[in-house]
């Protein structure tokens, strides 16, 4: 039997003891399976384990390497897929009950890719109901239930990417692949404890993914550390004759990528963006601030810097209702909408359906001076960064707005959305009840490799990362 910390073990260093033949791949997955079958099903973060095709790949993967044919860092990894992810093996249900018996009879180029690298699939984790797109203000809002922290379990693992930062915090898998529209990867990112990188729009293929927003939707991975990040991002970017908006990926090859072990010969620009943290909790605050001291002593920090001044709110807020309902319109006009599990998700349709024409395109034609002016604010500064969440994580027995009334700071998760950068939320501390926090890093589009290298740099300079939950420890 492997010891509990091989389950929270880095990539690289897994790797190396599978190559070495010191761990089976066979051992590793059916260790994964047990924690997912036992662990996973008390926090609500598994939609469905996957134990025979997982064992089946994990054979094959070691058949594999004794023969050695190593194919590289990912061979004989478990991991898990959000369950917006088409796998031929398993059903797809979006998080949602009107599509719990929906299976596809292909994979999404995400798990294709991984499969190539010999990664294996251990099971589809859990999500809010079609991340969200209808609406939700409870933690409930899901297929399979509420999911809950792994850190403390009266608490929400945040979402709409819910199992994924559940499982990578509880060390259910080894990383998992997560979805961001507006936050779906930096929310449980920060709430759970781990790094979740939302890549450059159109870095990532998004064949088989579900859509809610096409000219919004990324996916990305959800892992333990920022190089941990770089190395799954390096094995799944990418150009894809199947998804017209991906582009070709300038992140570096997986077999070469590590983030760099010294600090840079270049002292990267840092700007603080200004009204993210004041009024924050206090918890949250301090870590904040605690977390800039770290990034001054191998970066230039300035302070208190603001974004350019567009509506970032509204013209998200129409651009998600308008093509969320499009999405869905069958399932809205069909009426089936009543079967979702929230009560804002069962009306939330309705009142997205009547987004009209020209407010959608005038939120659309925003897009382009936003961008003009975030390459500007780029100019001057190579990353922002900010809070990744101004609380800690929701209680999973209240509506949202009633968890921590007062809290009024900005943030930049819709902006950045918006203008299609890159953006990584690491883990920086403990809040109330035990709860983790995070700082995200936000840079350029296409410079998502410096993004990693800069946040991988700050968790050298800290531990954050290597913490584990005292329900798993």
């Amino acid at each position: 039997m492997l010891p509990d910390e091989t389950f929270f073990s880095p990539i690289r260093e897994l790797a190396a003891q599978i190559r070495a033949r010191r761990i089976s791949p066979i051992e590793l997955t059916e260790g994964y399976l047990q924690r997912l079958e036992t662990t996973g099903a008390r926090l609500g973060a598994v939609a469905v384990v996957m134990r025979e095709t997982a064992l089946r790949e994990a054979r094959e993967a070691e058949r594999e390497i004794r023969a050695g044919r190593y194919r590289g860092l990912l061979h004989g990894i478990p991991y898990g897929a959000k369950d917006l992810l088409a796998t031929r093996d398993a059903n797809t249900t979006w998080g949602a009950a009107p599509y719990k018996d929906q299976r596809f009879n292909f994979d999404a180029t995400v798990v294709k890719k991984l499969r190539a690298a010999g990664a294996v699939l251990v099971a589809k984790l859990s999500m809010i109901e079609l991340a969200g797109g209808m609406g939700y203000n409870r933690a409930d809002a899901s297929l399979t239930g509420a999911c809950r922290t792994p850190w403390n379990t009266d608490f929400w693992s945040g979402g709409s990417s819910s199992g994924p930062g559940a499982a990578v915090a509880a060390g259910l898998v080894v990383f998992a692949i997560g979805s961001e529209t507006s936050g779906s990867i930096i929310t449980p990112a920060a709430f759970c404890g781990v790094s979740g990188l939302r890549p450059t729009y159109g870095a990532v293929s998004r064949h088989g993914a579900m859509a809610l927003c096409w000219t919004l939707d990324k996916l990305g991975p959800m892992c333990r550390s920022a190089e941990d990040c770089g190395i799954v991002l390096a094995s799944v970017a990418g150009q894809d004759s199947l998804d017209s908006t991906s582009r070709p990926s300038e992140f570096r090859r997986l077999a070469t990528f590590r983030a760099r072990g010294s600090k840079p010969v270049k002292r990267p620009r840092i700007a603080v963006m200004k009204d993210s943290y004041e009024k924050a909790q206090t918890e949250v605050r301090e870590n904040f601030l605690r977390s800039l001291d770290a990034l001054k002593d191998f970066a230039v920090v300035e302070m208190d810097v603001k974004l350019p001044d567009f509506p970032y709110g509204p013209a998200v807020g129409t651009i998600v209702d308008a093509e969320g309902a499009s999405a869905f319109r069958e399932l809205i006009e069909s009426g089936r909408v009543k079967e979702l599990a929230s009560a804002q998700g069962r009306v939330g349709g309705y009142a997205a359906s009547l987004v009209t024409a020209v407010d959608y395109l005038h939120a659309m034609r925003m897009r382009a001076p936003m961008r003009r002016a975030w390459k500007e604010l780029f100019g001057k500064y190579d990353l922002l960064v900010a809070p990744s969440r101004s609380t800690v994580a929701y209680p999973v027995d209240k509506n949202f707005e009633d968890a921590y009334p007062g809290i009024t700071t900005s943030s930049p998760i819709g902006a950045s959305n918006l203008v299609g950068v890159p953006a990584i939320s690491v883990p920086n501390g403990f809040g109330q009840n035990n709860l983790p926090t995070g700082i995200q890093f936000i840079a350029p589009a296409r410079d998502d490799e410096r993004l990693v290298e800069v946040a991988a740099q700050y968790q050298r300079a800290t531990d954050w990362h290597t913490r584990r939950p005292s329900l798993m420890a």
